[in-house]
């Protein structure tokens, strides 16, 4: 996915963190972390914006004129494609529209799995999507590890799969003609 940890001197380089329609506080409170703060800013990032969702913790908000990460946050948005396209790196839920989204505009990304989610299927996605390479798989309590062992050349772009064969095959049995 290209050298993007390389510190470009005057750039916006933006993380950013989006928990989807949900309650995700642990996630939103670990980024909110100094150490975790840290390693984004020593790996080049110059913005953190924060999507919190329904969430109740509030981050500490910073201008980032003392040399220290710009951190910004919201609540919603109708549309969260902008924040996206112009992220140099995003952490996510594990919610399968916003990862497909990330790795659709080959973005790369960190993925935090929130554990208090019951029936959690969406951890299975994540990890799977993990272990072909094409994201970092994380919990609230290893996400610095996490982005202090990244590194986003290992990355593969994802290729979404043609589902025409199947689909092909699926109207076959139930006797739909072949277009």
């Amino acid at each position: 996915m290209g050298d993007r940890e390389e510190k470009e001197e005057g750039r916006r380089r933006v993380v950013f963190v989006t928990v989807g329609t949900t309650r995700f506080d642990a996630l939103v409170s670990a980024v909110d972390s100094e150490n975790v703060r840290k390693v984004l800013a020593a790996k080049g990032y110059t913005h953190l914006l924060i999507q919190l969702g329904r969430g109740s913790y509030l981050p500490s908000k910073s201008d980032g004129d003392d040399g220290s990460l710009a951190v910004d946050y919201f609540t919603f948005s109708s549309s969260i494609a902008d924040y996206l396209r112009s992220a140099s790196l995003v952490i996510s839920h594990a919610g399968s529209g916003s990862i497909f989204e990330t790795l659709r505009l080959c973005k790369p990304l960190v993925v935090v799995v929130n554990e208090d989610l019951m029936d959690n299927h969406q951890s299975e996605l994540a990890e799977e999507l993990a272990e072909r390479k094409h994201l970092y798989c994380a919990r609230p309590q290893n996400l610095y590890q996490t982005l202090a062992d990244m590194d986003l050349n290992t990355l593969l772009p994802y290729t979404p799969g043609d589902a025409t064969p199947v689909a092909k095959h699926i109207n076959r049995f139930l006797g739909f003609p072949d277009d």
